[in-house]
């Protein structure tokens, strides 16, 4: 690396290191890193070892030191992470401290406690931070940082992209691998620190120091500078571990000072994380790619192999040919064998004592796809690009920092039998009338789904909300496991302690600020309060509809409550109800309320039409099967004068007549008659002709089957119309004959296939393409012409 970089600056570098930086016979001794780089925490381990401080100081909010116990507990699994979150000006904001086995923090953590020595984080807190910027929100709001590592400003630099273009390396990550991981490992470790922190402070040196200040990483440095001050009066040997851009920050002499201001109310808690999310790829977007494939580097190094790069190749060469296999590729041991020569002489080609990360990328690219990359042979690639990244979760030691919520959360997946040892996809199916346990399964799913907590969906079931697929009697649920899970869950502890605690009280914020005079809502949260288990807040809910029925003067909206509270009485033994008797009474009022309400829709909005003609479908459904007598007659007294309005939309004249003659209240030829009116009557009359079919096959579909006479005159109507007016009516007469079943469509083709004189068969025949159709009559034509000629007839 040093022919690449200019031999003054080099010597400056060379200074800085010996003198301020790396030099054991001073108090402080500072190791620049890369986060999550295996490289460094190698030759941090060294660096211990020979230095061997009596306290360890590492860059990390300082707001978490007491966390670092429970981090470094034997117990503690990586990958795990400190959260962090703050509400201000009505806006929430977190971020996450991700830790691997392999990052360097989480080493010095580690070799701390095994040497009985403290280790503390000497950065600012996440809120300290943003609130003691200057417009710090609007840099949140702009550029959200999900990490608090952030090494934009290090990975980015202008010296990074001349260097990497001088080395020929795609990208920085590139880059890192071959200098410092690859190569870094078999260097003595002055010199690799030596090296790392001369990247460090070349990349700090291309920023000029108002966007150093605006980045936050002068008032970060201020406040280490403190720390590190504070440890000189206690301690006499003292290691500090930083990002390397902040390296040359904490030994420059710097007179400014900065006010911070801290933030009390800052939720900090450890928890769980996943490689998934920790990767550079699909995660936080800070620290080193492919984290699988460095923590087996890790483990190899650890074990003291000599070749830990080639020993992670073969492992995953292995492990991509079984999964390959498993997804019915054809793969060989051939192949991966052909990968693994590639892996070597690439390295050897670009001057590699091993072949990285990138060289098991090309090697595998060449080898099982032969080159050619498309989407065809996109899965071996797709495959080892899942294997580098890994699904492992990781595990918090149990403590006493541990949130309620989140310990309630696993009590009741451990109760269920849920995994939650991986990061990919499961699935649980619920018996729900046969098992109490699937019950209250389905109950925990739909709290968590309600508290947006991102850990399960429904794939299918009832779906009692919409009124679909009421008739199922399972559900099934994928649901998944990581990090933002616990996140979620941890936003959600404001409400409650337990999972059903935090679903009520969030439910009853949503409560306080229902309108009083729309039932629907109330409705729909009511049956939602029940999905959850809620029964608390149910019963507040059901007295609010009770309320809100009686001031409710829409139509829509009372039949929307309708349809809910008859769900609740359809379903009153699933979901355990009590009161049934105030049930049934409530329906019986919202009837009422709702056939009152007619009258109103003479001028109903016109994209309301179809789910109107849905509703007083529904209503004639449900006549007569409560006690209210006198609202049935009600109905049908609505029904008539609506009936005889003489703007009443098309649509709605249609059900209307349906569902008085299936009440007997007009004859059956009148739905037949009133056809023909639309039919045969004004041109504006036809094109409603459609409209008025929707209406009717809403609830008599089987006029069309039986009246012969009508399919005749709707082939008329058809064959009347002018081209531009065909085109028009179409659409709507597809969207009437939707209402039919397939085998009623098979008996009207019957009846279509009778009245044209042929069969189904010649009918469904594909239509003959329109070149078939010009030879053929320019052939006719010749033929007449010949004809002709010859007096032929």
């Amino acid at each position: 690396m040093g022919s690449v970089l200019q031999r003054e600056e080099m010597d400056t570098i060379a200074e800085l290191f010996a003198s301020r930086v790396f030099d054991f016979t001073q108090q402080v001794v500072y190791f620049p890193i890369r986060h999550h780089s295996p490289a460094c925490s190698y030759h941090l381990l060294q660096t211990i070892a020979a230095y061997q401080p009596q306290i360890i100081l590492i860059e990390g909010p300082d707001n978490s030191n007491h966390i670092i116990d429970v981090l470094a507990h034997e117990d503690t699994k990586p990958p795990v992470s400190i959260y962090y979150a703050y509400s201000a000006e009505q806006h929430n904001y977190s971020c996450y401290f991700p830790l691997l086995d392999y990052s360097p923090e989480y080493v010095a953590m580690k070799e701390a406690r095994r040497l009985g020595i403290p280790a503390r984080f000497i950065d600012l807190g996440y809120g300290s931070r943003l609130e003691s910027l200057e417009h710090g929100h609007d840099i949140k709001r702009e550029n959200e940082k999900v990490s608090y590592q952030d090494e934009k400003l290090l990975t980015s630099s202008a010296f990074i992209k001349r260097i990497c273009e001088s080395m020929h390396c795609r990208n920085f990550d590139e880059l890192w691998e071959r200098v410092f991981e690859i190569g870094g490992i078999r260097k003595p470790t002055d010199a690799f620190v030596r090296e790392v922190f001369a990247y460090c402070y070349l990349s700090r040196q291309c920023y000029a120091e108002e966007t150093l200040a605006e980045e936050g990483h002068l008032i970060r440095e201020a406040h280490m500078k403190t720390c590190i001050a504070a440890a000189r009066e206690k301690y006499g040997k003292i290691l500090v571990v930083t990002g390397g851009f902040h390296t040359y920050g904490l030994i420059e002499e710097r007179s400014h000072s900065y006010q911070v201001k801290q933030i009390k109310d800052e939720k900090v808690y450890p928890m769980v994380y996943t490689f998934r999310e920790a990767d550079q790829l699909s995660g936080y977007a800070s620290g080193m790619p492919y984290v699988n494939y460095y923590d087996t580097v890790w483990k190899a190094i650890q074990k003291k192999e000599q070749q830990p790069f080639h020993r992670s190749a073969v492992s995953f060469l292995a492990q991509l040919l079984k999964n390959l296999r498993a997804k019915g590729e054809t793969v060989s041991v051939a192949d991966a064998i052909e990968g693994f020569n590639l892996v070597k002489g690439l390295a050897v080609l670009r001057e590699k004592s091993e072949g990285g990360a990138y060289e098991l990328l090309d090697g595998v690219t060449t080898a099982f796809t032969k080159g050619e990359r498309s989407i065809a042979t996109e899965r071996p690639i797709e495959t080892l690009a899942e294997l580098m990244m890994g699904d492992v979760i990781g595990e918090i030691a149990k403590n006493d920092l541990d949130v309620p919520i989140v310990r309630d959360f696993k009590e009741i997946c451990k109760k269920q039998k849920l995994q939650l040892k991986t990061t990919g996809k499961s699935q649980k199916v619920l018996e729900l009338y046969a098992k109490e346990s699937h019950r209250q399964a389905s109950q925990f799913f739909h709290c968590l789904q309600f508290m947006e907590v991102e850990f399960c969906q429904k794939e299918s079931g009832p779906d009692w909300k919409n009124y679909r697929n009421v008739n199922l009697v399972r559900e099934s649920w994928n649901y998944s496991y990581s990090s933002y899970v616990e996140a979620r869950l941890i936003e959600n502890s404001l409400y409650g302690g337990t999972i059903k605690e935090a679903a009520i009280n969030r439910l009853e914020e949503v409560v306080k600020q229902l309108p009083l005079h729309k039932s629907q809502e109330a409705a729909r949260w009511l049956l939602q309060a029940i999905l959850m288990g809620l029964e608390e807040t149910g019963a507040k809910l059901f007295a609010l509809v009770e309320d809100s029925v009686k001031h409710d003067g829409s139509f829509t909206s009372l039949c929307q409550t309708l349809k809910t509270l008859s769900i609740l009485n359809d379903q009153r033994r699933l979901f355990a109800l009590r009161e049934t008797e105030r049930l049934a009474q409530l329906i019986d009022e919202t009837y009422y309320n709702a056939v009152t309400k007619i009258y109103e829709l003479t001028q109903p909005n016109p994209d309301e039409l179809a789910e109107i003609a849905e509703h007083l479908k529904y209503l004639h459904m449900l006549a007569g099967k409560g006690d209210e007598s006198r609202a049935d007659e009600i109905f049908a007294d609505q029904l008539r004068d609506l009936l005889a309005h003489d703007q009443l939309p098309a649509q709605l004249e249609g059900v209307v007549t349906a569902i008085l003659c299936d009440r007997g209240e007009l004859a059956q030829e009148e739905i037949a008659r009133r056809a023909r009116g639309y039919i045969f009557g004004t041109p504006d009359r036809m094109l409603a002709t459609a409209q008025y079919l929707q209406g009717v096959f809403t609830v008599a579909r089987d006029i069309f089957l039986y009246d012969e006479r009508l399919v005749a005159d709707l082939n008329q109507l058809i064959e009347s119309l002018s081209h531009e007016a065909f085109l028009q009516v179409v659409p709507e007469l597809r969207l009437a004959f939707t209402y039919f079943t397939p085998m009623e469509i098979s008996m009207i083709a019957e009846k279509v296939a009778t009245l044209f004189q042929t069969t189904v068969e010649e009918m469904v025949r594909p239509a003959i393409d329109g070149q078939t159709l010009r030879q053929a009559r320019e052939l006719d034509q010749a033929i007449q012409k010949e004809f002709a000629k010859w007096s032929l007839t």
